[in-house]
C-alpha cells in the first residue's frame, strides 16, 4: 500500500504533515438543484487553490435520482477533474467517491491514471459501494454483490496500474496478458481509501486500503473509529467529510445540519483544533454559502490558517 515516501504528488499535498489539511467538495457553487455553471465551478476552484486549501473533491453521480437532491454533481468525475487539473497547478485533486460497484475496473484504472498523469500526479481516489437503490438495476448489477465488486475493482486497478500485459480473472472479465492498459500512473500505484464501510470489513479496509473516508462523526464517536483504525493501519490518514456554513455572527453557537454544523468561526476554529488533536488527518468540507468565493475566503483566513 502507499506511504508517503513513494505516494504521489496528490496524497503527500493532503497527509505529509503532522496537522489536519482542508479541501473542498464539489459543488463549490453549492448549487444542487441543477447542473451548475462550470465557468463559476472553475473559477471557484482556481480561488480555492489561491487562498490555501488542500485538495479539491469530486462526487461520481452516474445517474440523477431526485431523492438525494444532488444535480449539482451532474459532470461527470473524469472530465471534470480533467478540466480542474488544467485550471489548477499544486492542489490535490480527488473522488469522493467513485462508485466500484457500477464502474469497470479497467476503465477506471484508464480514466483515473490518465488524470494522474494530466495533472502531475496529484489524484487521490475515494472508492465506494454505492447507496442508490434504482441504479443497480439501471446498469444490471445485483446490488447484493457491491461487496464483492469492490474487492475485485480493488485488485484488478492495482495490477493494472503496477503490471504489463497482466494476467487477471473476475466476474467483470478477464485478461490474458495479450493486452495492457495505458497510460501507467505517476505511482506504482494510485491511492485508494474505501469510502464508510464499503461492504467490507475495518481489518480489510486497513490491509488494502491507502486511508479511509469516512462521514461526518460526533467527537466521541471519530474518537472511537480513530483508536480503532490505529490499532489496524498504524499511520495511514483517516479523513471525514463534514457540512459547514458560517454564521454571520462570529460568536454564534453550532446549530446542527445533515452532516455538519452551522455556526460562527470561533467555534468551527475550536471543533476542528479539537479535531486535529484527536489525530484526524483530513477534512473534506462542504462549504454552504450564498456568496462561496467570500466563505472561502473566510474559512481559510479564519480556520486553516490559524490552525
Amino acid at each position: 500500500m502507499t506511504d508517503l515516501g513513494c505516494a504521489n504528488a496528490g496524497y503527500r499535498r493532503l497527509f505529509d504533515s503532522s496537522g489536519l489539511s482542508f479541501g473542498l467538495g464539489f459543488p463549490l457553487t453549492g448549487e444542487r438543484e441543477s447542473t451548475p455553471a462550470i465557468d463559476e465551478e472553475t473559477r471557484l476552484a482556481i480561488h480555492a487553490e489561491a487562498v490555501g486549501f488542500d485538495g479539491l473533491w469530486v462526487r461520481d453521480v452516474p445517474t440523477y435520482w431526485p431523492k438525494f437532491g444532488d444535480a449539482g454533481g451532474a459532470f461527470d468525475t473524469w472530465p471534470l477533474l480533467s478540466h480542474l487539473a488544467a485550471h489548477t497547478d499544486e492542489i490535490a485533486l480527488g473522488t469522493a467517491s467513485v462508485v466500484l460497484s457500477l464502474r469497470h475496473p479497467i476503465h477506471v484504472a484508464k480514466s483515473a491514471a490518465s488524470v494522474d498523469r494530466l495533472s502531475g500526479g496529484r489524484l487521490v481516489l475515494g472508492v465506494a459501494s454505492g447507496d442508490r437503490d434504482p441504479e443497480y438495476p439501471a446498469f444490471g448489477v445485483d446490488p447484493d454483490k457491491r461487496g464483492q465488486l469492490v474487492r475485485e475493482g480493488i485488485e484488478a486497478m492495482r495490477s493494472l496500474w503496477s503490471e504489463e500485459y497482466p494476467t487477471l480473472d473476475g466476474s467483470w472479465g478477464q485478461l490474458d496478458g495479450d493486452l495492457d492498459v495505458l497510460p501507467k500512473p505517476t505511482t506504482d500505484t494510485l491511492p485508494l481509501l474505501p469510502t464508510g464501510y464499503a461492504r467490507q470489513s475495518i481489518d480489510w479496509i486497513a490491509d488494502h486500503g491507502d486511508g479511509w473516508l469516512f462521514y461526518h462523526l460526533p467527537e466521541d464517536t471519530l474518537q472511537t473509529y480513530l483508536d480503532d483504525w490505529r490499532a489496524l493501519a498504524g499511520d495511514k490518514p483517516f479523513v471525514i467529510a463534514v457540512q459547514v456554513e458560517l454564521a454571520d455572527d462570529p460568536a454564534a453557537a453550532p446549530e446542527h445540519l445533515h452532516l455538519g454544523y452551522r455556526a460562527g468561526v470561533d467555534w468551527f476554529r475550536d471543533y476542528f483544533r479539537k479535531l486535529e488533536s484527536l489525530g484526524l488527518d483530513h477534512v473534506i468540507v462542504g462549504l454552504r454559502a450564498d456568496r462561496p468565493q467570500q466563505a472561502m475566503s473566510t474559512f481559510a483566513d479564519e480556520i486553516v490558517d490559524e490552525l
